[in-house]
Parts: structure tokens; sequence; C-alpha cells
């Protein structure tokens, strides 16, 4: 599946930067509010069992969150002044941190040097398309693919979702909502990367790649 339309969707600067708010926000709703929920019982309720549970809860949560904004600063904020580079060391710390959550195992076969922050973005991105095709957990391979980047997701009941293609190609069917903003963001930078963008299901995996 070829990702390189003759004529991508043009997405005015505050509608991606609106919808990309609103991924990060949604993405941040489970981890806050079950600290918010771990409070509230340890203020109300004396049982010491259940303010042990509480607890645990609010640092499973808390550590889940920080992961979760270490990760999207570097994949979808700016991440230094334009021209800036990013240590791909940092971008797979950032992306164990997210992705290993005891079900996704992460191979990274990469070199720790630093790379255009674009590079390091469109990295990142592809390991969160990637990873979206093992819900139920798996592993994930990121290496060099050319010039570029390949990720390959193995896991049980491996699906890519039909509208990926479309998305990461910039030609949507349909209209762009918080959901569906993050892999066309992922088409987008690999456009400006200079790359085409790819997602395959192949036999057993899932294949994102750019280059």
């Amino acid at each position: 599946m070829s990702a390189r339309p003759a004529a991508p969707l043009a997405i005015g600067a505050l509608d991606l930067a609106a919808l990309l708010c609103s991924r990060v926000c949604h993405d941040l709703v489970s981890p806050v509010g079950a600290i918010i929920n771990g409070l509230e019982v340890m203020e109300e309720d004396r049982d010491e069992e259940t303010k042990t549970f509480a607890l645990d809860l609010i640092k499973r949560s808390a550590a889940q969150a920080s992961a979760k904004l270490q990760f999207c600063r570097l994949a979808f904020g700016a991440a230094g002044s334009a021209g800036a580079q990013i240590e791909l060391g940092d971008a797979e710390k950032v992306a164990r941190g997210l992705l290993e959550d005891g079900k996704i195992a992460l191979t990274w076969n990469l070199p720790r040097v630093p790379v255009a922050k674009n590079r390091a973005k469109l990295l990142l991105n592809m390991l969160l398309v990637a990873s979206a095709t093992i819900p139920r957990g798996g592993t994930l391979v990121a290496e060099q693919a050319g010039e570029g980047y390949q990720v390959i997701a193995r896991g049980l009941n491996v699906r890519l979702a039909s509208a990926t293609a479309d998305l990461l190609a910039g030609s949507p069917a349909e209209g762009v909502n918080a959901h569906a903003i993050q892999p066309l963001y992922t088409g987008i930078l690999a456009r400006d990367c200079g790359f085409a963008i790819s997602a395959n299901l192949q036999s057993d995996a899932v294949v994102v790649t750019a280059c």
C-alpha cells in the first residue's frame, strides 16, 4: 500500500494543534482519574488493606501518567528549537516507559545517535501506530530501513485497521477526530522527512515502514 498520495489532506495548524492536544488529554484522563479515586479512598476509608490498595493504585497511575507525558513531550512536542536533534537513546527510553507495560516487549535495533527531531518524532509515532495493531500485547521491533525506519508488530490476533493506511497517506475517507489524528500526524512527519510511509499486514505481523 503506497502512502505517498498526490495531494495529502491539508489540515490547518490550529486544527492540528487542537486535535493533538485532545489526543494527549484523552490519554491522560484514565491515569489521572485513577489517582483522584485512590486519594478519595484513602481519605474516606479507615481499612488499612483498602488504603494499601489505594496507595498502590496511586503509585501505578502516577507512573503511567508520567510515562505518557514524557513520551508525548518527544512524540508530539517541540522538543527544542527549530533544527534541534534528539538522541535516539532518549527516544528509546520514553518508548520503553510507555510501551513496556507487561503486555508488550520492545526490541530496539537502532544506534544511540542524535537525529533530526522530526525523524525521532516519526519513529515514536510509528511505534504508536504499530502498538495499536496488537491490543492484546505482543512484540515490537524497531530497526533501520534504508535511510528511514521500520517497526514490526507481532501478537495474538494482530490486526490492521482499514483506515490506517489512508490516514498515514493523508487521505482519510472520513473526517479526522482526536482518535484518527495520531496516524495522520505520523504521515505528516514522514513526508516532512522526505519519506514514503506504509503499513502492511504480512502473515502474522504488521510492518510500518518509512523510508
